[in-house]
């Protein structure tokens, strides 16, 4: 049973503000707040229409505690699916929470974390893969992962998960049919129409499984590792991409002892940029320390950037491109970078040189000091993401609990596909494909626990 009792929050951000916010929903909130609210013109909320806006005051017995706005809204035209009202008052801390305590004391309670948001999704007005998509475009800071969350928001992931469920639930009828007159022999289903929608089911699920790489570095930022032997300028490129002096810049071999890691917008993406200790040998066991994390944070970066230092001799380049190759994630991208090329007597020599001791990854020559090449190096960071993807419009998988749950459903269907490859009774292919529904359910909210429920509205803010 859903829990109708009248819940309060403060919606806006912790802190003094112009403006607060107080959310309230739940049966019998508009009366509750009519207890504490008067208008100049004497209306009361429990009669004014819904969806409508109204200034008075807040009074506690004889004395204002603010003149606020509220907003009245009726079940089930509301966020929550619910009676709710919102009340604007001024951004005073004191005031946030004497109205609060003034709606405890007259009857509501503090809400949880993400407890409107899950009313929304308990009275239908949103499933569970929407609900998320809440905290993911609360928590969005760039452009991509805007338009990311606003579409699964909007309900564009869902609509694929329906025309998934609408397929499977089509072939599993028909092969549920045939077991109701087993014993007449009769087939109802031509086994090879049934193969080709399980592939195509497949396909979509295999598709939306893929898209989770992009849709997850989007969300988090793309990690980007800078690596390096001892003072190639790793430190000074940090600071040319932040543009600012984030990091310790100096002459002195291993001033960078632990990865430093921070973040920038470029066109509308998040990267996350980890500047790391200089790759030599050393006897120091801090230096080392910082070392091994180095080769740590190269096995999880999305790319790598390998600086080279163009005023030294190159001998021993390829020991430590090898170290960096045996630790690079099989997707990830590496880009060498011959840094203070503003310095090399021959930098187009250099180029070629390094050109024969790799393996075709892409060399570019900057200066992080002066700044030459730096804008080329962004374009080679933006190219690594398939934007196309977000402006075609394509769903993109962003969450870790639906990628495991897709997971789950590909292993499925490819045992359907399996089955019917090798004449499989329909009772066990009927099987299969009601897990695959099962684990697509688990995505929507069609299927699911308190449990479930609970892990994934405690990371919601209060108030949402």
């Amino acid at each position: 049973m859903i829990d109708q009792s009248v819940i309060c929050a403060i919606a806006t951000a912790p802190g003094m503000g112009a403006l607060a916010v107080i959310r309230l929903s739940g049966k019998g909130c508009v009366e509750l707040c009519d207890r504490l609210f008067v208008s100049p013109s004497g209306k009361r909320l429990a009669t004014v229409r819904p969806n409508t806006v109204h200034f008075g005051k807040i009074m506690d017995g004889e004395e204002m505690v603010d003149e606020v706005l509220v907003t009245v809204f009726h079940a089930p035209h509301s966020f929550t699916g619910e009676d709710s009202v919102e009340v604007s008052c001024h951004g005073s801390v004191y005031i946030q929470q004497r109205l609060l305590q003034l709606l405890i004391a007259s009857g509501a309670r503090l809400a949880t974390p993400g407890e409107f948001t899950q009313r929304a999704f308990l009275n239908g007005k949103m499933d569970l893969s929407q609900a998320e998509a809440v905290a993911d475009l609360i928590a969005s800071s760039s452009s991509a992962a805007h338009k990311m969350a606003l579409s699964q928001m909007r309900g564009g992931f869902s609509e694929e998960l329906m025309k998934l469920r609408l397929e499977l639930l089509r072939i599993t009828s028909l092969l549920e049919l045939e077991l109701d007159f087993s014993e007449e022999d009769v087939e109802f289903a031509d086994r090879s129409e049934l193969r080709s929608i399980a592939v195509g089911i497949d396909t979509l699920i295999s598709r939306l499984c893929d898209s989770f790489s992009l849709g997850n570095v989007i969300k988090n930022g793309i990690p980007v590792a800078i690596v390096g032997n001892t003072n190639v300028g790793k430190s000074t490129l940090l600071n040319a991409l932040l543009r600012e002096d984030r990091a310790i810049v100096s002459d002195i071999e291993g001033t960078t002892r632990d990865v430093i890691e921070d973040t920038i917008n470029l066109q509308g993406i998040t990267f996350r940029f980890i500047d790391t200790a200089g790759i030599r040998h050393t006897d120091d066991k801090v230096e080392s320390m910082g070392i091994e994390r180095t080769f740590s944070k190269i096995e999880q970066a999305r790319i790598v950037l390998l600086l080279v230092d163009a005023t030294r001799d190159i001998s021993n380049f390829t020991p430590y491109y090898t170290r960096v190759k045996e630790r690079l994630a099989p997707d990830a991208r590496l880009i060498i970078l011959p840094n203070k090329i503003d310095q090399s007597e021959s930098p187009d020599s250099l180029v070629s040189e390094i050109a024969t001791l790799s393996l075709g990854e892409i060399i570019l020559p900057i200066s992080a000091k002066t700044g030459h090449n730096i804008p080329n190096l962004v374009e080679h960071l933006i190219s690594t993401v398939n934007l196309s993807a977000l402006s075609s419009g394509d769903v993109i998988v962003s969450n870790a609990r639906h990628y495991e749950a897709l997971s789950h459903a590909r292993s499925a269907i490819e045992r359907v596909i399996s089955g019917l490859d090798t004449h499989l009774s329909g009772e066990f292919i009927s099987q299969d494909i009601r897990e695959c529904l099962h684990y697509l359910g688990e995505i929507t909210g069609q299927i699911t626990t308190d449990e479930v429920l609970g892990n994934i509205f405690k990371n919601f803010c209060i108030g949402k």
